[in-house]
């Protein structure tokens, strides 16, 4: 079985946000002016935004602005989660994974990406596709899945999304590889992804 390898990614997405005081942190944070972002984003977290609690949480996980601690990390990170950031579920999907900071539960880690990935965010996408491809976690293997994740993902941009599926698509027979461009097409973010296909199980 091969080895499945995450990479945290963090894509900020730093929508416009009513509070100007986070976009101004976030400016910040951005020109590396880690002390101005930091003054900028702790009071708004601490109010319950999302956006600055899951940026406060990547400052606690880099060491920007603040001793690296993966413990406030993952609390701020989570906090965000709860209210549906994805790029927070992602990441705390990933600290279950790893088991940093955090007793390791893939069960939990799973949960976790499936929130993120049913947002449309591409990194859970790719790692519940990793998942199925190489059956880890306790996931199935399903190409079917693993190659509708992956496209997903692609479509997205994700470029070792791209290597993957070519690489699931040849493992793959033509009415696999139509079942999962089908899945692709009818399903909506905001929308469960399938938790099993008709033809992909076992396979690969």
């Amino acid at each position: 079985m091969k080895k499945l390898a995450l990479a945290i990614l963090f894509v900020l997405g730093l929508h416009c946000s009513a509070m100007a005081g986070f976009l101004e942190g976030a400016s910040a944070y951005n020109a590396r002016n880690y002390a101005l972002a930091l003054r900028e984003v702790t009071p708004l977290a601490r109010a319950g935004n999302a956006d600055a609690q899951h940026l406060l949480g990547l400052m606690y996980y880099m060491g920007r602005g603040v001793p690296r601690d993966y413990k406030q990390a993952f609390s701020w990170h989570y906090k965000a989660a709860l209210q549906g950031k994805a790029d927070a579920q992602y990441v705390i999907g990933a600290m279950y994974y790893t088991g940093n900071a955090v007793p390791q539960d893939h069960a939990l880690a799973v949960q976790w990406f499936r929130k993120a990935a049913e947002q449309g965010h591409p990194d859970a996408q790719h790692a519940l596709g990793l998942m199925y491809r190489y059956h880890v976690a306790g996931m199935p293997q399903d190409v079917v899945l693993a190659y509708m994740l992956m496209n997903l993902a692609a479509a997205s941009g994700h470029r070792n999304a791209v290597e993957q599926r070519a690489g699931i698509a040849r493992q793959m027979s033509q009415e696999q590889i139509e079942e999962a461009q089908a899945l692709s097409r009818s399903w909506k973010p905001g929308t469960p992804l399938p938790a099993q296909s008709r033809t992909g199980a076992g396979a690969g």
